[in-house]
């Protein structure tokens, strides 16, 4: 949730500088912006989500970060997604110890204030990363998940999974039911 802009940096600049800061940002071409926490509701979704790659995950090779994982995208963008699974060896950013590079599925959960740019700039970018294989978008709104998926030609099928479905994220070997992922979240306040 961007906050706030503050003065332009390179990105060797801003990494530096962020790995000194109390709260997280995000940098898009050379402006930085300050992210604000979610709602319960939001929390409640990412936690969830999270929580069911872990399980679908386990004993493979893919593993799960939260949204405190700083991602690297193309044209020197640096972000964070609500859930990360990374498959494999984490490949990082030359000269950093916490810039992941190789994301195989991101998932964002959708809040007011942030939709518009995670369905813009920000989706552009992770669909630009080699080692992506699924983008989801996880509404607050109303039990909907959107899916991307790499297809073996490089362009991605797009699916709308909704209540009484099951979102397959085959690419990685897991599969979330939609009921189980919002039962009980629209109780708590969202954006």
């Amino acid at each position: 949730m961007v906050a706030g802009a503050t003065p332009r940096l390179t990105a060797d600049e801003f990494l530096a500088w962020e790995r000194d800061q109390t709260i997280r940002h995000i940098y898009v071409r050379g402006e930085v912006f300050a992210m604000a926490g979610g709602s319960p509701r939001h929390n409640r979704l990412s936690a969830r989500v999270i929580g069911r790659l872990e399980v679908g995950l386990a004993g493979g090779t893919c593993g799960v970060f939260t949204s405190d994982q700083k991602l690297g995208l193309p044209n020197d963008e640096f972000v964070y997604a609500d859930a990360v699974v990374v498959c494999g060896p984490l490949s990082l950013r030359p000269g950093t110890t916490d810039v992941v590079t190789n994301p195989c599925a991101v998932i964002e959960v959708l809040s007011k204030s942030t939709e518009s740019y995670d369905r813009g700039d920000k989706q552009k970018g992770y669909l630009a990363v080699p080692s992506l294989r699924h983008f989801v978008l996880v509404s607050q709104r109303e039990p909907r998940v959107e899916v991307y998926t790499r297809q073996e030609d490089g362009s991605f099928r797009f699916d709308v999974v909704e209540s009484g479905a099951a979102v397959r994220l085959e690419r990685i070997g897991v599969t979330i039911l939609v009921d189980e992922l919002y039962a009980g979240v629209f109780e708590l306040p969202g954006d």
